[in-house]
């Protein structure tokens, strides 16, 4: 009898159950290849208190890998150093830089962790189990332009469209199947896929600042067109955004959604 991976969707910006707190935020419960894996931690606690009502065990968590540098992914780092004393967590070495959007909101994990002993600090591939990689494909060519949306990193007191070399990605190999973890695709989920080329991705889109309508919408239809010839299945969240989910989902078959209380297997 084969094990199941199983993926818990502790956080996201809707909730399908009414006891599970939302926010603008992910944080996934994974577990895969016999390990308790913690990916992202959403915006803030809340995270913590829905894992509990939905019977995961923070406490047992093995590894924690934090997909970038923003609060809606690492705004719950403090609680779960709290609740687990010894998970390594797994963050990009520059994943403590200064990001923000536009010039006036800081969107960075927010300050006085940075040099705690739980951190390993990535840059290159890491093996974190014999088929669990983290990855940042830093080193790849972008086939495909990847819209900062505003975004911005503060390099010497200047603001730079960010190049999202702090992102990182959870690929699992389980089951004859390539499964990949994404947070937002901050640098193309079509580099992504062309990059990875999973049989499953998990993860935002980034798409939720275009509209459905106009040069939009053909931004929507042309990923769509592409994200299908791969032949992958979808689970998208958070900043994919609702609407544009609803018509993406119109065109690509193969699209789910999954939001705060969700669990999935394969």
């Amino acid at each position: 009898e084969r094990d199941f991976m199983k993926i818990y969707a502790l956080m996201e910006n809707i909730s399908h159950d009414e006891c599970l707190v939302c926010e603008h935020g992910l944080s996934l419960y994974i577990e895969a290849d016999g390990k308790k894996i913690l990916f992202d931690t959403g915006a803030s606690e809340n995270f913590a208190a829905n894992a509990e009502k939905m019977g995961v065990d923070l406490k047992a968590v093995d590894f924690a890998a934090i997909s970038h540098g923003h609060y809606d992914h690492g705004g719950g780092l403090a609680k779960f150093i709290e609740i687990n004393d010894h998970a390594p967590i797994y963050i990009s070495n520059k994943g403590f830089n200064q990001y923000y959007s536009g010039t006036d909101f800081n969107v960075s994990i927010p300050e006085g962790l940075e040099g705690n002993p739980r951190f390993v600090l990535t840059s290159e591939p890491i093996k974190l189990s014999d088929n669990i990689t983290l990855l940042n494909c830093n080193d790849r060519e972008a086939k495909y332009f990847a819209d900062p949306y505003g975004l911005n990193k503060l390099v010497d007191g200047e603001f730079i469209p960010d190049d999202f070399l702090h992102e990182q990605y959870l690929i699992i190999e389980e089951n004859g199947k390539r499964i990949v973890i994404s947070g937002c695709s901050h640098k193309g989920i079509l580099n992504i896929m062309e990059w990875l080329k999973p049989d499953i991705l998990i993860g935002g889109f980034h798409f939720f600042r275009l509209t459905t309508e106009g040069e939009d919408a053909a931004i929507l239809d042309k990923s769509a067109a592409i994200l299908n010839e791969y032949g992958a299945t979808y689970y998208t969240c958070h900043c994919t955004g609702t609407e544009q989910y609803e018509y993406l989902k119109a065109q690509m078959p193969k699209l789910n959604y999954i939001a705060t209380g969700d669990v999935i297997e394969f």
